[in-house]
């Protein structure tokens, strides 16, 4: 491996401003920054597309025609939910692949190869799928087709987050990220539109037109990339020194010898090459503990992922006109026109994610809507089993309100926390397990929801009541703060926290924010006392931690003007 320099001659070849700041697509600083964020929402508008646009066709008169598997007067209703729940459910098999194969994968192709590969097998899938003829296997052609655009959805969804959260800033890292998966929200709403206008449409067309759509979104993920710049720290990660350096002056604003380049490229350095003491990154890093807590920080992010799915999400987004429809005897066009302002509903929640993500905090949102969307699901539950007028208004007002707790928290929230929260050194893999962990979950609980309305009816609900408020305990204790921290900083909450023996929930409530020259000194400290405990053998170590104990880590003042200066 290179070894990793700074240095003041910028590369030939670097496109600048007259400013002399290296530029991409033109654009520089914040520019740059929310180019990055417009095409990694498309990624994640092309995952909520496709996460919406089964839910108006799977019950579709021309759909069933194609698909009769589907049609309960052939199956019966019980296999009919059964086969409908797996024509859905096998993409998010397919997306399990996809994550599976970026764990595997990601860190070697990097962040913009990962997500145009995505882009091209996603095309591939949805070709495959709209041509599939009626009497000539056209339900195995679907559900490959399914399956291969839900490999690309799996590689684009386990690699956006980490390429926002690499190259913006601390103070804005987390509403970046909320914008990029708010997107889920805005595509399923399009998805749910786009479903309703062309159900009048009698030909094939109806359900073709609406698959075919995802096509857009996906070439303009893949233009888009071609144009911008990777990851820093990936490249940085690779030994490409001064093309990393490139990036982080051109996302600062500033020329490539300026001092707020060479700092924050000096940072990067110093947590690659102390993670470089550790050896060579290996997976079975990812069950490592010690001062890095590389197990710990994954299982955070994967039971964010894991929470989100098994709160009942998919079971309101996806089957929302199918619970209208055969479990509230309203008929289809109604159903579909509920299911599209309910997800509409949803989408204008998501927005509000902006203004709460980094005034609020992560946890409280995340205690907010566990609490919440317990609530709603108690509401739907209470009203179902009744036999009055009032059973319909009552159910479609919980379900509203479910997803607006939703769109506004959990909806984000565990894209945001894997992609932060993890250590350079396995952010490439954990963040792929946490995506994992979405997947197979998203495949479970929309394999069984369908089957569960049929039997259950009102237990489901009670049963998405129950598994929400299971939520609040495990978030308070085990969930730290991390909003207005760069990603080095949050490195350092849990290297004090395991050095001085406290819970690193406390110590991110507790510890003041630093200054980029702060955690450059306190980086150093507790890797120097890290790696001394180590060589001076069981004693020494135990004597060094015994001194962590009694407070050697000193906090530092605040300095006002630095965290001023890196606001603008």
């Amino acid at each position: 491996m290179a070894n990793l320099e700074l240095t003041t001659t910028l590369p030939e070849g670097v496109k600048t401003n007259n400013s002399g700041v290296p530029t991409y697509m033109g654009f520089s600083g914040t520019k740059l920054i929310n180019a990055i964020t417009v095409f990694a929402t498309t990624g994640f508008l092309l995952f909520g597309y496709d996460q919406g646009v089964m839910s108006g066709l799977i019950t579709g008169e021309q759909f069933i025609q194609t698909f009769p598997a589907c049609d309960e007067a052939v199956q019966g209703k019980s296999r009919a939910a059964l086969l409908q729940a797996t024509y859905t459910a096998i993409y998010e098999l397919g997306c399990l692949a996809g994550a599976v194969f970026a764990l595997f994968a990601g860190e070697k192709l990097g962040r913009r190869r990962m997500m145009q590969l995505g882009a091209v097998i996603m095309c591939i899938g949805v070709a495959i799928q709209v041509s599939a003829v009626a009497g000539y296997q056209a339900g195995l052609q679907f559900c490959i087709g399914r399956v291969i655009t839900g490999v690309g959805n799996g590689m684009n969804t386990s690699t956006i987050p980490s390429w926002v959260a690499e190259t913006s800033r601390s103070h804005n890292r987390g509403l970046l990220v909320c914008i990029e998966a708010s997107m889920v929200a805005t595509g399923t709403a399009i998805a749910y539109w786009v479903d309703f206008g062309l159900s009048f449409v009698k030909t094939s067309l109806n359900w073709r037109l609406p698959i075919a759509l995802q096509v857009v979104f996906a070439i303009g993920l893949l233009s888009g990339v071609a144009f911008l710049p990777e990851s820093p720290r990936w490249l940085m990660n690779q030994g490409r020194a001064a093309e990393a350096q490139q990036v982080v002056a051109a996302l600062t604003g500033d020329t490539f010898d300026s001092e707020a380049t060479l700092l924050q490229t000096q940072l990067i350095i110093q947590s690659i090459e102390q993670s470089r003491e550790l050896g060579i990154a290996r997976k079975r890093d990812l069950f490592t503990n010690g001062p890095t807590q590389h197990f710990r920080r994954m299982l955070i992010g994967c039971s964010s992922q894991f929470f989100q799915q098994i709160g009942g999400c998919n079971a309101v987004i996806y089957f929302a006109p199918l619970v209208f429809q055969q479990n509230l005897g309203l008929d289809r066009q109604l159903s579909l026109i509920l299911g599209g302002v309910n997800v509409t509903v949803y989408a204008l929640a998501a927005f509000g994610s902006y203004a709460l993500i980094e005034k609020v905090g992560r946890r409280k949102m995340y205690l907010v809507g566990s609490a919440g969307q317990c609530l709603s699901m108690v509401i739907v539950f209470a009203f179902y089993i009744g036999e009055d007028k009032n059973r319909l208004k009552g159910s479609v007002f919980g379900l509203f309100l479910y997803l607006m707790f939703f769109g506004a928290t959990w909806l984000e929230l565990p894209w945001l926390t894997p992609a932060e929260i993890n250590p350079l050194r396995t952010r490439t893999n954990a963040n792929a397990a946490s995506t994992i962990t979405n997947w197979l979950w998203n495949f479970t609980v929309v394999e069984f929801v369908p089957p569960m309305l049929t039997s259950w009816k009102w237990g489901t609900f009670l049963f998405f009541a129950v598994i929400n408020a299971c939520f609040i305990p495990i978030i308070y204790l085990y969930y730290p703060e991390t909003a207005g921290r760069t990603l080095e900083e949050i490195d350092l909450i849990f290297a004090k926290a395991y050095n001085e023996n406290k819970s690193y929930v406390a110590v991110a409530a507790s510890m003041p924010k630093l200054t980029d020259t702060q955690i450059a000194e306190e980086s150093k400290r507790l890797h120097l006392q890290q790696v001394g405990s180590q060589d001076l053998g069981e004693e020494a170590a135990e004597s060094t931690g015994n001194n962590s104990r009694e407070g050697t880590f000193v906090e530092p003042e605040h300095d006002a003007a630095q965290q001023k200066k890196e606001q603008a």
